[in-house]
C-alpha cells in the first residue's frame, strides 16, 4: 500500500501551497494590507475579548488559507473546480479564490458575531477591488468575476448556507478544521469554561490526507472523547452543506484508536 502524504492543520501549511506566482502575490498582499490585518485584530478583539469566542483573527486566517488549499488540491486530482467548469477563469485562479475566501471570511466578526458572513462580504467587497487589482491590472472583467466567487465563498462559509463551488466547500470545510486545542486557549483561560472549550480542547491535531475510498480524509485526534462534540457540532455542520460531503471523509481518533467515522455516500 502506498503511504499518502499527511498534513497536520497549522498555520504554517499555507507557506507549501505558495509556489504559484498569483497564490503568492496574493497572500503577501493580505498579509501586509492594513485594512485586512486591522480588521482580523478587531474580530478578535469582539469574537475573543468580548464574547469569549475561540480565535477568528490573523492566525485562524492563516490556518483555514492553508488548509483550504490543501483540500482544495485534494478534491481537484478527482473533480473540476466548478469556476474552470463554469468557464469563469483558470485553475491557478480558482486556487486565488480558494485562498481569499478563507483568508477573509471572518473579517465580519469585527462588528459582531451575529450575521458575520454577510459584514464579512460588506467589508471585503471594497479590499478585493483594491487588491485583485494589482494582481490582475489588465483584466477588470476577470476580476469582477473573481470577486463575485470569493464574496459567495465567504458568504457560504455559515453553516447554514449551501455552497455552490467546489471552491467555496474547500474553504467551509477548512474553516471547520482549525477545532484543536490552541485556537480556544484564550477563551478557556478567561474563564469560559462549557461544552465546546472542554471538546476543544480535547482535541490535540487535526490532519489532513487523500483518502482510500474519498479525495479528502481528515482525522481528528484526541485525548478523550469530549471532542467528537466539536466534530459533530462544528466540522460535521459545515461538511453537510458544503455541496462535496461525498467527497470527504471524517474520521475520530482517541489516543491513536478510531473511535468514529463519518463516511457520506
Amino acid at each position: 500500500m502506498v503511504k499518502t502524504k499527511m498534513v497536520t492543520v497549522s498555520a504554517d501549511l499555507i507557506n507549501s501551497h505558495l509556489t504559484e506566482p498569483k497564490l503568492d502575490q496574493v497572500f503577501r498582499l493580505l498579509e501586509t494590507d492594513l485594512d485586512v490585518q486591522n480588521t482580523l485584530r478587531m474580530s478578535n478583539v469582539m469574537a475573543v475579548e468580548r464574547l469569549r469566542y475561540n480565535d477568528h483573527g490573523p492566525v485562524h486566517a492563516k490556518i483555514v488559507s492553508g488548509s483550504a488549499l490543501e483540500i482544495f488540491n485534494l478534491l481537484t486530482e478527482e473533480v473540476k473546480p466548478t469556476t474552470v467548469q463554469n468557464h469563469v477563469c483558470s485553475f491557478e485562479d480558482a486556487k486565488v479564490i480558494v485562498l481569499c475566501g478563507a483568508y477573509l471570511h471572518d473579517l465580519g466578526n469585527s462588528i459582531h458575531r451575529v450575521d458575520h458572513h454577510i459584514h464579512s462580504c460588506i467589508i471585503a467587497n471594497p479590499i478585493l477591488n483594491r487588491l485583485l487589482k494589482k494582481v490582475y491590472p489588465e483584466d477588470h472583467a476577470l476580476v469582477v468575476r473573481l470577486k463575485s466567487e470569493i464574496l459567495h465563498t465567504i458568504f457560504a462559509h455559515d453553516e447554514d448556507i449551501n455552497c455552490l463551488s467546489v471552491e467555496a466547500g474547500a474553504a467551509k470545510i477548512a474553516d471547520g478544521t482549525d477545532m484543536a486545542k490552541g485556537r480556544t486557549r484564550i477563551p478557556y483561560r478567561t474563564g469560559k469554561v462549557d461544552i465546546h472549550s472542554l471538546s476543544a480542547l480535547s482535541i490535540t491535531k487535526v490532519e489532513i490526507e487523500k483518502g482510500q475510498e474519498k479525495p479528502v480524509q481528515i482525522l481528528v485526534s484526541m485525548n478523550n472523547p469530549a471532542g467528537v462534540f466539536q466534530i459533530e457540532e462544528v466540522l460535521e455542520k459545515k461538511l453537510a452543506t458544503s455541496s462535496i460531503a461525498n467527497l470527504v471523509d471524517v474520521i475520530a481518533l482517541e489516543n491513536g484508536v478510531q473511535i468514529r467515522r463519518k463516511c457520506t455516500k
